[in-house]
């Protein structure tokens, strides 16, 4: 398993992190979308149906759904404090697999944990 230093450090080789003030929506559940983010810095709320079902930290990655064929966002996504996050488009996230392979299972493991939490809930 990849420790958040390494999963921040691959998101920060991408130019232009986005910054999100607290309370900014970052995407809306039902959007369609083409990245997923890392979180640089700060905290981002996880929300389903307008309930905050997750708060995620520094280090994790969410959105990563829209490269495993989900065409829109499951969830809400919400800056909980300022923050800073890295993304990356499918090309961008294919690169960085190829030069790290073990992103891409702890992103497939972030996903499928994250997605089991979301259908206990819903």
């Amino acid at each position: 398993m990849l420790s958040p230093v390494l999963t921040v450090s691959i998101f920060q080789k991408q130019p232009d992190p986005k910054v999100f003030s607290a309370g900014q929506v970052i995407f809306e559940e039902g959007q369609s979308g083409d990245e997923i983010y890392g979180i640089l810095e700060g905290e981002v709320d996880i929300l389903v149906n307008g309930k905050i079902v997750e708060t995620i930290k520094t280090g994790e990655v969410f959105g990563a759904g829209v490269l495993v064929g989900v065409k829109n966002r499951t969830y809400t996504a919400i800056a909980k404090v300022d923050s800073k996050l890295g993304f990356l488009d499918e090309e961008g996230f294919l690169f960085a697999v190829q030069e790290t392979p073990m992103f891409a299972l702890q992103v497939m493991k972030s996903y499928s944990e994250r997605l089991n939490r979301l259908q206990h809930i819903v």
